[in-house]
């Protein structure tokens, strides 16, 4: 069964398919939310609370939802490439064209062994 996140501001309600969210990006107050077919979303909300948000609404969501360093929370699902000597992350859109995200090493380097460490357990 697909998962949702619902998103209420003052003004709006969005609702999300957990699998459709390519990442979050935090801009001091506001957070700006890429869905996988490159529709983008603002809102007057600190990452913060979207990620108490996720935590309360989708359990189990950080199998699938990560937060990485201050700035990102980003869908693992959608992962292309990790470089670290880049300080890139490559995320896959729906169209199968590739976003690229500066992130600093050290969140990099987390996100890297997280997956590693995860794909060593399913062998």
């Amino acid at each position: 069964m697909e998962r949702y996140l619902i998103i209420k501001t003052r003004d709006e309600l969005l609702r999300i398919k957990i699998g459709q969210i390519l990442y979050f990006e935090a801009d001091r107050n506001y957070t700006k939310l890429l869905l996988s077919n490159n529709i983008q979303f603002t809102f007057a909300i600190n990452i913060g609370k979207i990620e108490e948000l996720l935590e309360k609404q989708v359990a189990g969501c950080n199998a699938i939802l990560m937060r990485v360093g201050k700035s990102h929370i980003i869908n693992k699902n959608h992962i292309l490439q990790i470089n670290l000597p880049k300080q890139r992350l490559l995320l896959l859109t729906q169209d199968g064209k590739p976003k690229e995200l500066v992130i600093s090493k050290d969140p990099l380097k987390m996100l890297k062994d997280t997956l590693e460490k995860e794909m060593g357990e399913l062998k």
